[in-house]
């Protein structure tokens, strides 16, 4: 099944109805005149038109969202464009594996920032891609056209596969541009999204990590926070101005509109409206579901994270090399390690089952209301306990043989896939050309793997976490490897791992360089961490069908579920949950109280950071430079009326990861901010709004702009921007 299945598949939650606000909720930018007054009652300056227009340039003509050539329409991250030659703006964060691929530790970017003085000094990204939505619109009726009430599940899903390829073929015929065909409201609503997708994307600005990712994993998402979370890009294009390849010959992006830059500042109860690209909220999610979430998801994640990431921080503060090859992976484990820990906090906190209990009552008191409403609606909570009930075990093993070995020790996985060769050689007629292809493939995967790999590293990573793997999961019903553990090594995984990296043609980039010249079927059939990687990807996908058993009535009861409260919700402007999907959010800018007898406001200063100093601490490092221009309040244009330079700011935007980069806009449609992060107090938001807690974290531009202009003296990017003062 392609992603409309996975889309169904996947959970989602609801609010509570009954105190709906302007700030909750990711809008659909096709169906904001249904907002448009209440936006403008609250500030905004624009029409509905000026933000999305099809035939007109508009705002979302200047939102990215970032990427991947095998993924474009899975967005990490997003993206602004600020400058009429396809500059844009994202958050450090998002650019970080970036930066780190380019590092070394001769031309060590992370800790120095890299800043491109000239467009040739601007460094290349295969793979990442840059996409900017051309139009959208609802497609539910031909979507289910075919769709019958008495269809299987399996029928369904093959009637709504059919529809929508033709749907997507027939929007992009003789165009270039990439279609795509959503579900919304599990799968009672279908939206199809054309885009423009960009392959020449390079690297134009970031600062150091110190200032980039200050307050580390400590200040992650928490308030007050000081963090200059950002980085620039440049989208290119052939020089017809279409998408192509990176080629000497492209040209900068000439954008349908850019975003123009206020250093005017904020206050509180400023209008600040977001738009950019949420990955996934879980707001239709049962009381079932949520269980799931808090006591397998969420907490395992955070367990076997705890040690993973301890593992890999001892060896990169040992050696700067490793530190390098491992920085993006740790900061790429570490957010959602924290993010797992803080939700379980706020979800107890908040009684959120308790809310989401509420509204299953509320459902069942309504479909139980007429009796041909209850013989469609009265049994979907029970089909949907039921299916997170028989899942319950298999959930647990999945979940820690993903957490625990396939995303663990990386070398197995890498192993793995001399698979196909393997099979090759195996062959009683071996076809040589294949077998040519095999290893030319196998090679290109190894330089990239290799480059960002430290054999002892990965050996301890093997022996701690599959460890705790054993601790966990019956040798029964796990990968056939970890037989072969308790048999011959007595459940002794150091000395497992030891002899695993000691002797595998894969542990090392030098032993690969050799093996691969002329690989033998034989050294393939005995190597170890091959035999490993192949177990733990059959034991996982067996994991994962036994998991999926009951998916069928899972999606029936989440559909009927949600289709029933869309039903009892019928006169509010309901928003679906994040997938991906251009949004748009709104609210304004202020503060918050985070418990009896605290107050935070809606600012913070460079005075903070310098108050948060600690030269002894990685993550409160502090760069001399910076130090030296607050000293002499060197701030130029970027000052507050009260002479400090602003650093963050809050807003009570509704955001969630992908949202990450997303442009703060006021009223007149200006840049006046980067969304960055949310906080701790409110980490149940994915799952149920909060609406007195919920804010979002913002990088404030003119923070921004200071570290371009001051910091960096990169006047060439200044340049480029429209600044409103």
């Amino acid at each position: 099944m392609r992603k409309l299945g996975s889309l169904i598949l996947g959970l989602s939650l609801l609010l509570s109805f009954s105190n709906v606000k302007a700030d909750e909720g990711m809008w659909l930018l096709s169906l904001l005149k249904k907002n448009a007054a209440e936006m403008q009652e609250m500030g905004l300056k624009l029409s509905s038109e000026d933000i999305y227009d099809i035939n007109n340039s508009s705002l979302k003509d200047a939102i990215v969202g970032l990427g991947s050539e095998g993924r474009p329409f899975r967005h990490f991250c997003t993206g602004e464009i600020i400058s009429d030659q396809g500059l844009f703006l994202t958050n450090h964060h998002c650019g970080f594996g970036v930066i780190q691929s380019h590092s070394t530790p001769e031309h060590d970017y992370l800790s120095d920032g890299f800043w491109a003085y000239d467009k040739k000094e601007e460094l290349t990204n295969p793979g990442i891609t840059a996409s900017i939505l051309v139009r959208m619109k609802d497609v539910t009726k031909k979507v289910l056209a075919k769709v019958k009430d008495d269809m299987t599940e399996e029928e369904r899903y093959k009637a709504i596969e059919e529809a929508a390829i033709k749907l997507e073929e027939k929007a992009v015929e003789g165009t270039h541009y990439k279609a795509n065909i959503k579900s919304m409201f599990k799968g009672n609503q279908y939206f199809l999204f054309v885009y423009e997708i960009y392959k020449d994307v390079r690297l134009v600005g970031a600062p150091p990590q110190s200032m980039g990712k200050f307050g580390g994993d400590t200040d992650n998402w928490m308030w007050p926070r000081h963090t200059a979370d950002f980085s620039m890009f440049r989208i290119y294009t052939a020089p017809d101005g279409k998408p192509a390849a990176y080629a000497e010959e492209n040209v900068p992006l000439k954008p349908k509109h850019h975003l123009p830059i206020s250093v005017k500042g904020v206050e509180e109860q400023d209008f600040a409206m977001i738009m950019g690209f949420p990955g996934t909220t879980n707001r239709y999610l049962t009381s079932y579901g949520l269980d799931e979430t808090m006591k397998i998801t969420n907490q395992n994640r955070y367990d076997i994270r705890t040690l993973k990431l301890d593992i890999m921080k001892k060896d990169m503060l040992k050696d700067p090399k490793v530190r390098i090859q491992y920085a993006s992976k740790h900061a790429g484990s570490a957010n959602y390690w924290k993010y797992s820990n803080e939700q379980n906090k706020a979800l107890k906190k908040l009684n959120t089952k308790g809310a989401k209990e509420d509204i299953e009552k509320e459902y069942l008191d309504w479909a139980n209301e007429k009796p041909k409403r209850a013989a469609k609606y009265a049994e979907a909570l029970n089909m949907i306990k039921k299916a997170f009930a028989d899942r319950k075990d298999a959930r647990f093993a999945s979940s820690y043989i993903g957490e625990a070995l396939a995303q663990g020790a990386e070398a197995p996985m890498f192993a793995s896939r001399a698979k196909n060769l393997k099979k090759l050689l195996a062959a009683e007629k071996q076809d040589t050309v294949a077998i040519e292809k095999a290893i030319t493939k196998l090679k290109a995967s190894a330089k990239r793997f290799y480059k960002d790999y430290n054999a002892p590293t990965d050996q301890k990573l093997m022996a701690g976490l599959y460890k705790m793997y054993a601790d966990k999961i019956a040798v029964e019903e796990s990968p056939e490897i970890f037989k072969t553990i308790a048999e011959e090594y007595n459940n002794d995984f150091d000395k497992f791992a030891e002899e695993v990296y000691a002797n595998s043609v894969f542990a090392s980039e030098e032993k690969f360089n050799k093996f691969i010249v002329a690989p033998e079927l034989e050294v393939l059939e005995n190597d170890l961490l091959l035999n490993i990687g192949l177990s733990v990807r059959k034991s996982y996908g067996a994991s994962y069908e036994k998991m999926s058993a009951g998916a069928d009535e899972l999606n029936k009861g989440m559909r009927l579920f949600v289709d029933g409260l869309l039903q009892i919700n019928k006169e509010k402007n309901l928003a679906p949950d994040a997938n991906s999907t251009l949004r748009l959010t709104y609210g304004t800018v202020g503060g918050y109280a985070p418990k009896d007898g605290a107050y935070y406001y809606h600012y913070t200063t460079l005075k903070g950071v310098m108050e948060k100093e600690d030269p002894t601490n990685p993550e409160f490092v502090v760069p001399a430079k910076l130090k030296e221009l607050y000293e002499k309040k060197d701030f130029g244009m970027y000052a507050d009326k009260n002479g400090h330079l602003p650093a963050c700011f809050l807003t009570n935007n509704d955001i969630t990861g992908g949202n990450s980069g997303s442009p703060v806009i006021n009223g007149n449609g200006e840049l006046i901010g980067t969304a960055f992060d949310g906080n701790s107090e409110a980490m149940s938001g994915d799952i149920d709004f909060e609406d007195n807690l919920q804010r979002c974290i913002n990088l404030d531009i003119r923070y921004t702009l200071f570290i371009i202009d001051k910091f960096a003296g990169a006047q060439n990017i200044i340049d480029e921007l429209t600044i409103v003062k």
